[in-house]
This record gives C-alpha cells, sequence and structure tokens, in this order.
C-alpha cells in the first residue's frame, strides 16, 4: 500500500508539472478565444470594418466594370450621388455592428450562450441587410432613374446589385422589402431566445422537482434573459 500512494503521489506531481507546462499550454490562448463568447465578438468587429470597406469596393467593382464608358457625364454624376447614398447606408451599418458588439459580453454567462449569442448574430444581420437595401434600394433607384433612365440597370449592375428591377417602383419597394427582412430576422432571433429559456426554465424545474423528494431543494433558475427593445 505504500508503494501504490507513494506512486500515485509522483504521478500526481508529474500531472501537475505537465499543466503548468508549454506544452499542454500552448493552445490555452486560441481555446479561451473559442470558449468564452469572444470568437462572436470577432464577428462584430469583423462585420463592422467590411462596412466601413464596402463603398470603397463599390469604386473599384464600378470601374472594373465599365460603367464610365457607357455614357457622358449623367454617367459619372449619377455614380457619384450614389456612391454618396452607399457610403452613408455603410456608415450606418458600421455603427450598427460596432454598438451591437457589446451585447456579446453580456452574454457570456448564459445557460446556453452560443443559442442567444447566435440570436443576437442573425438579428443583427437582418437589420443590417434590410437598413441597406431600403437605403441603397430607394436612394439609388430615385438616382439612377433621374440621371439615367432606360439605362440604370447598368448602375445597378455595376455596384453589384443587378438582381433588383430598375424603375421607380424600386423606390417604394426597397424600403418595404427591407422592413419586413428586418421583422423576420428579429421574429426568429426571439424564437431561438425563447426556446433557450424554456428549456433551462424547465431543467430548473425538474431538478427543484426531484430535490424536493430526496432533500433541500435546489437553486432557484435565473432570470430568464428578456429580448431588448429594437432601436
Amino acid at each position: 500500500m505504500p508503494d501504490v500512494k507513494q506512486n500515485s503521489g509522483k504521478m500526481n506531481k508529474t500531472v501537475s508539472k505537465l499543466d503548468g507546462s508549454p506544452f499542454t499550454n500552448f493552445a490555452k490562448p486560441y481555446l479561451d478565444f473559442i470558449g468564452k463568447g469572444k470568437l462572436f465578438y470577432f464577428v462584430y468587429v469583423v462585420m463592422a470594418v467590411v462596412n466601413l470597406l464596402l463603398p470603397f469596393v463599390i469604386i473599384v467593382m464600378t470601374v472594373r466594370s465599365g460603367f464610365f464608358d457607357m455614357g457622358g457625364s449623367n454617367f459619372v454624376f449619377a455614380f457619384m450621388l450614389s456612391w454618396i447614398v452607399i457610403a452613408f447606408a455603410c456608415w450606418i451599418g458600421f455603427q450598427l455592428w460596432w454598438a451591437r458588439k457589446a451585447r456579446v459580453k453580456l452574454l457570456e454567462n448564459s445557460e446556453f450562450v452560443v443559442t442567444h449569442i447566435f440570436s443576437e448574430i442573425l438579428q443583427t444581420f437582418g437589420e443590417w441587410v434590410g437598413t441597406l437595401m431600403g437605403i441603397i434600394g430607394a436612394g439609388v433607384g430615385l438616382i439612377a432613374a433621374m440621371f439615367l433612365g432606360d439605362y440604370a440597370h447598368h448602375l445597378f449592375r455595376s455596384i453589384g446589385i443587378g438582381f433588383m428591377p430598375s424603375g421607380i417602383i424600386v423606390v417604394a419597394a426597397c424600403p418595404l422589402l427591407g422592413f419586413f427582412i428586418m421583422i423576420i430576422a428579429r421574429f426568429i432571433a426571439e424564437q431561438m431566445r425563447l426556446l433557450a429559456t424554456l428549456v433551462n426554465n424547465t431543467r430548473y424545474i425538474a431538478i427543484n422537482v426531484k430535490a424536493s423528494k430526496t432533500g433541500p431543494a435546489a437553486p432557484a433558475a435565473p432570470a430568464p434573459h428578456k429580448p431588448r427593445k429594437m432601436k
């Protein structure tokens, strides 16, 4: 028996040394990054940066498409005004993603952290798509209809929204479509949060019922996560 205890002590010391060595802790920063919600925080930062770069990407796309070779000064003027609209929409998109990243830190200690944070990302993405579609679709659609007329579809294709119909109807249709995208994304996100809250509360009720039959009651369930109001 003494030999067994001695060998067990040596093994525990060896394990302790390994736990504190670079061999076993080399990937610890990465594991912390993906395990504590920091990965989702990174998604918000990346999307915010994408919004800052998007207007400049649009310039490159338009130049490569040969849009400026199709007509005269009205084509150039229409693109300049459209680019201002796009830059304004992307600036709002940047603020949206940058402001919402603070929600990740508040949800890191949730019971179902991935469900809650993914629902936030889904809702923010829907609000972002709806906002850009409403502003860019209405603004660029109006500018293209005023300055380019029947050639409006060339501008749409050059900036990457060739799937949209050209004409004055897009001015009214895009804000409406963007609104419905935001509502649908918010609805789906709230259903995900509701499901996670119901599962969490049901689990704690089951624990309390079992504990009441066998011993002292289990701790009460934490307060359910309340969906925040849309700004």
